[in-house]
């Protein structure tokens, strides 16, 4: 008898976890859930190819200054 409760009691916990795993995943896959994701990852990428602009500017201008290109320019610019 105590076996028969043991395992009834057991399956009820189990199946009572399996609906609320199922019920999260059914949450989680629902189309606002989903709007939700994919707008994160979009601000995500926006703003890892926003950091990526911001410092290629920066090198191009670390490049410019070591090379002297602005002041080659400046000097063409004026014999012009």
């Amino acid at each position: 008898m105590i076996r028969r409760l043991f395992w009834l009691v057991l399956g009820a916990m189990m199946g009572s976890w399996a609906a609320f795993r199922l019920k999260r995943l059914m949450r989680a896959l629902a189309p606002q859930a989903l709007v939700h994701q994919a707008s994160g990852v979009g601000h995500t990428v926006r703003d890892f190819a926003d950091d990526v602009r911001h410092a290629m500017h920066a090198r191009e201008d670390e490049l410019r200054d070591a090379l002297g290109l602005d002041a080659q320019a400046e000097i063409d610019k004026d014999h012009h």
